[in-house]
């Protein structure tokens, strides 16, 4: 069985980490079982999954992500913003307005570095056009699916689905710190109303401006913070008038702020930080 080093960078995006590979010369021949492993907390790199950095013919690079059970993501608002990190610190593209490919589409990156080190320290991306359409999402339902009643684990919840590139639930209640997400979660995820499972957003409204969430992923179970969640969140505040279009709205997640905007047209923006933990070297089976 031959051996081989995975030269990585450790980043995250106010706490949703994951593991970084530069894969401009030669993609992984696994990323799906190299992210099994190395996403294993305390028995391996520890992370909510593995990002490939690739050559792109239509942008400045293309990205894919796989979750912790090996699963491949369509978008991650806050691995994107490490992204545009990566490449703009490293020196492999020397601009600061980025178009990164992904599975739901090309997103656009304008990079904040610091001015007495030179390196990004923040990430606005457009995150491009939020969709309720229920077959984008996708959930079983012939109508949008906008504060309606859902049964999850006998329990009744109101439900507001929403497409940022990949599905989410929110939920709003008054308590997020006293929910039993690691029960809740998985019944959100695994639910039959949706086919490709879903990321489960519950959101505690703070005021019109001010959000707080908590999230469970699909694949990867609760993180702390997810990027394409505050933006779900965001767009469904505004759709059920909680909050205001074309208004800046900060979503607290546990790992930090994010700075969200939606449009009446239900385009969305997020700013937030980028941040490199350290480098590494990985030795596994040949991927």
């Amino acid at each position: 069985m031959n051996k081989m080093n995975v030269v990585f960078t450790k980043m995250h995006g106010i706490g949703n980490d994951y593991i970084y590979v530069n894969c401009m010369d030669r993609e992984l021949d696994n990323p799906s079982s190299l992210s099994v492993e190395m996403s294993k907390r305390h028995f391996s790199v520890g992370a909510d999954g593995l990002v490939m950095i690739c050559p792109s013919d239509k942008a400045d690079a293309k990205m894919r992500m796989f979750n912790a059970d090996g699963s491949e993501g369509k978008m991650c608002g806050n691995a994107i913003r490490c992204v545009g990190k990566y490449l703009y610190d490293n020196n492999i593209v020397n601009k600061k307005k980025l178009d990164i490919e992904t599975l739901s589409g090309i997103k656009h990156l304008v990079l904040d570095t610091d001015d007495i080190s030179g390196k990004v320290k923040n990430v606005t991306v457009d995150m491009g056009t939020a969709s309720l359409n229920p077959a984008d999402i996708p959930v079983l339902s012939e109508t949008r699916v906008i504060n309606a009643p859902f049964s999850v684990g006998g329990r009744e919840y109101s439900v507001t689905c929403v497409s940022m590139g990949n599905p989410h639930a929110v939920i709003f209640t008054d308590d997020v710190k006293g929910l039993e997400l690691e029960r809740i979660g998985p019944e959100f995820e695994n639910h039959h109303m949706f086919p490709e499972r879903i990321n489960t957003e519950f959101v505690r409204v703070i005021d019109h401006n001010t959000l707080e969430m908590r999230v469970w992923e699909r694949g990867s179970g609760e993180t702390y913070a997810c990027g394409t969640g505050a933006c779900a969140s965001v767009v469904a505040a505004v759709v059920n008038g909680i909050c205001m279009p074309d208004s800046e709205v900060t979503v607290k997640l546990i790992g930090g702020d994010l700075k969200i905007v939606c449009s009446k047209e239900l385009s969305v923006t997020m700013t937030g930080s980028a941040t490199k933990v350290y480098e590494g070297s990985y030795e596994t089976c040949e991927y």
